[in-house]
């Protein structure tokens, strides 16, 4: 079964290509958001860490948390799918996105066959308008440091693998216009 993966940095509007998608594909597919999946459990995390609720990206998260929130994910899909149902994973998926390498590799992990990536493009402007306008304490530190956090993420780099991109930039049409477009819905 196909396993659709949304990707872009938080505050991208991944969750509203989600909720597009699920409304559009026949069959629907399981929904494994990173947040909804793992968030409470990063929350938990941090604190016993004495780290701050805000640290969600660096080499202290991407080595003692991200790397299980994705196995787990991937797994998680690997599974549904071999039981014959779609998956759509949402987050960011920032390294698999922009490394050919890595990207085959997780492939191969999720259970090969039919994987579309869509990519949600965005902007350093509209990142962080829709990041403050949420109001989330796991944002504090993309906040503190947002040029930095731009660079880690790499706001401005479509990915180096195939993928649909769907522009959610001001000026750009609604998304549900896009997938129309692309025959989806």
């Amino acid at each position: 079964m196909t396993c659709w993966i949304v990707a872009g940095p938080p505050g991208s509007g991944k969750t509203t290509l989600c909720e597009l998608l699920l409304a559009r594909l026949d069959p629907v597919p399981a929904l494994l958001d990173k947040d909804t999946m793992y968030g409470g459990m990063v929350s938990a995390i941090l604190a016993a860490a004495g780290r701050d609720e805000g640290e969600r990206e660096g080499p202290w998260y991407d080595e003692y948390i991200k790397r299980y929130e994705y196995a787990g994910m991937t797994a998680t899909a690997r599974e549904i799918r071999r039981h014959g149902a779609p998956v759509l994973l949402s987050g960011p998926f920032t390294g698999q996105v922009h490394s050919k390498s890595r990207w085959d590799e997780w492939a191969e992990e999720l259970g090969g066959g039919d994987i579309r990536l869509f990519w949600v493009r965005s902007d350093a402007t509209t990142l962080r308008k829709r990041i403050v306008a949420r109001g989330l304490e796991r944002d504090r530190g993309k906040l503190a440091a947002f040029d930095a956090y731009l660079r880690a993420i790499k706001v401005d780099e479509p990915p180096v693998v195939d993928h649909v991109e769907i522009d959610n930039r001001p000026g750009a049409g609604p998304m549900g216009r896009q997938l129309e477009r692309l025959g989806i819905g």
